[in-house]
This record gives C-alpha cells, sequence and structure tokens, in this order.
C-alpha cells in the first residue's frame, strides 16, 4: 500500500498512519530517520495538512515517530520487547535481536552487606558481598542500569575486568559451575534521577521501570539486582496460553 485509498471506509489518516508504519517495518524509513514534512506529505499521498497532522498524532502516540523542536519529524527507535514468561538475559536477547551487547562497569566494590540486603539474600548482617553498578548497552546504546550483589565468600574471584569482559550468568556457569534454575523479578514504574539519567544518557523524571530480581542456582540465592530500563526503550508483555 503506498497510497490512500479515498473510497475506503478507513479514515485517511489511518491509511496514511499504516503506509508509513510499512515503510518503517520494512526498513525503508530505519530508526532516526527524518520524514518528509507536511506540505511534501500532503502533495505525496494528495491529503490535508489536517490528515497529515492526525496521522502524525497517531504514530507519535502509538510510539513510532518522535518530534525535534525546528528540526522535524523522525522515526522512533523501535522498543526492546521483553517477554516475562521465561529467563531472561540482556545479553542472549540483545543477540537474538542482530545487536551487539555490552557492559561499562561504573562501579565496583567488595563490602559488608547492610541489614536490608541481608535480609534480601538470606546472609547475615556484615558478611561480604560483591556490589557493582553496570550500564548495560546495545549497539552502543544505553539501555539498562543495574546495581547487583553477589556473595563474596561463595563466588571468590570475580573483578570488574572480568564483567566487563564477560556476562555475569557465563561468570558463574563457567567458573562456578553454578546451574541458574530460577528467577523471580518484581517491576516497579519510577521516574528516572538525575544520576541515573546522566548514566543513561536520557532526560531526568522521565518513565522508567525498576527492575528487582532475585536469581537462584537450587535454594542458593546467586544474584540480587536492582535495575532501572529506559522506558521509551523497553516494553513488557506477558502472554498468557
Amino acid at each position: 500500500m503506498d497510497k490512500v485509498d479515498k473510497k475506503s471506509r478507513l479514515p485517511l489518516y489511518c491509511q496514511l498512519a499504516d503506509i508509513i508504519k510499512e515503510k518503517i517495518a520494512t526498513g525503508q524509513w530505519t530508526q532516526h530517520t527524518r520524514l518528509p514534512p507536511e506540505r511534501e506529505l500532503c502533495e505525496l499521498y494528495e491529503v490535508s495538512r489536517a490528515t497529515v497532522r492526525q496521522a502524525m498524532q497517531d504514530l507519535e502516540v502509538n510510539g513510532y515517530i518522535y518530534k525535534e523542536h525546528g528540526r522535524g519529524t523522525f522515526v522512533k527507535p523501535a522498543k526492546i520487547r521483553q517477554d516475562l514468561l521465561g529467563f531472561y538475559s540482556f545479553t542472549e536477547e540483545m543477540r537474538k535481536l542482530g545487536k551487539t551487547p555490552s557492559s561499562q562497569v561504573v562501579n565496583f566494590t567488595v563490602e559488608n552487606c547492610s541489614g536490608k540486603i541481608a535480609k534480601k539474600m538470606n546472609l547475615k548482617p556484615g558478611e561480604k558481598v560483591y556490589k557493582f553498578t553496570r550500564l548495560r548497552l546495545a549497539d552502543g546504546e544505553p539501555m539498562m542500569l543495574e546495581t547487583t550483589y553477589i556473595p563474596h565468600e561463595k563466588f571468590p574471584g570475580i573483578t570488574g575486568e572480568k564483567l566487563e569482559k564477560n556476562p555475569l550468568y557465563e561468570v558463574l556457569t563457567n567458573e562456578h559451575g553454578v546451574s541458574l534454575t530460577m528467577a523471580e523479578e518484581r517491576f516497579f514504574p519510577v521516574l528516572t534521577r538525575e544520576k541515573e539519567a546522566e548514566i543513561l544518557q536520557n532526560l531526568p523524571h522521565s518513565p522508567s521501570m525498576m527492575i528487582e530480581r532475585l536469581t537462584y542456582s537450587g535454594h542458593l540465592l546467586v544474584e540480587y539486582t536492582v535495575g532501572i530500563a529506559r522506558g521509551d526503550k523497553f516494553e513488557y508483555r506477558v502472554v498468557f496460553e
């Protein structure tokens, strides 16, 4: 479909929006491509400016485009879809999508755990834990910021350098023989704090998702992570069968 059908019962703006969605879906217009201006779209598809504006509004609300004042309208990068019924690995999901995952270790320490962390991890207050924060990227673009706690005594030898070169789960599996059997996650809508926004290269107070994850090997808790996922980059889906 490359033109609107004025005899169709489908509103013109819906038809125009569908044409643009098709161009995006087929890769004719890739992410951050600038769309033609309103006047050009009016002439190209023989529709009114009101029709074009309504189509643009529909596309913007549904996350297909974004506008920059004084510059125009652009194709918005597609969100990463995370299905919630299944064990999730950021690295593996990005690879499935044809993206190159990477991590930057923002900080890495070994410290005595607080009472709050000890309770979460079934440890005694003061037991040593690894605490590290990683910026997760896809094709070099910041996606998530994760702070992770790992029991130090059970997993000696973890370093920041290893985590920059290898996914955490591969380190746990390959170097410590851990078989990850179950993960529990909780999701909370939050606004991005200023420091988080700076690292994620996002606007402060923009919508994001806080993800709290507990990962187990049998009955052994091996990981407690709190992550902030950019709301403009992810969507979360549950499928019931």
